[in-house]
């Protein structure tokens, strides 16, 4: 089954994906923790990652299943059809989410261009070209994920 991309109403995210478990749809709204101040308190709060999405699995023919459900407006599409995620880009998220906040980086003499494939850390195996190489940080392009990575050489 693949994997879809719905686009919820504005912070009905875990709403959304809780009524779609409820009805039998395996769905998955990566959440980060956060602490968010308040002028008399503080409270760590479980926010999704990404904000209006969440993730579907569904057969190609179920895929209406998901309007059955208040907060879900649409698909995200991809050149015309609805964009389908990977399993192993679901799979690199939730590494990535439950990975320790530290872990060891190891860095050799990198140069703009070249070609590296990840060996530690939540994006393990995840394979990246260097972008920029600054004194303290080596900027990452990891293009199966479509995302940029800073990596802090201090860590190393």
């Amino acid at each position: 089954m693949n994997w879809y991309v719905v686009y919820t109403k504005p912070k009905w995210e875990k709403k959304v994906a809780e009524r779609l478990n409820e009805i039998g749809v395996v769905c998955y709204c990566p959440l980060i923790t956060k602490t968010s101040q308040w002028s008399d308190r503080k409270k760590v709060v479980h926010v999704p990652l990404f904000n209006s999405y969440i993730f579907v699995q569904v057969e190609e023919k179920d895929r209406n299943k998901v309007f059955e459900v208040t907060g879900a407006v649409r698909y995200l599409f991809w050149l015309g059809k609805p964009a389908i995620v990977k399993n192993s880009e679901i799979e690199t998220i939730q590494n990535w989410l439950s990975a320790p906040a530290d872990y060891e980086v190891s860095l050799e003499k990198w140069k703009k261009g070249d070609k590296i494939v990840l060996e530690s850390g939540p994006f393990i195996s995840q394979s990246a070209v260097i972008q920029e190489v600054k004194q303290n940080y080596y900027t990452l392009i990891l293009e199966s994920l479509g995302c940029i990575l800073i990596v802090d050489k201090k860590k190393g």
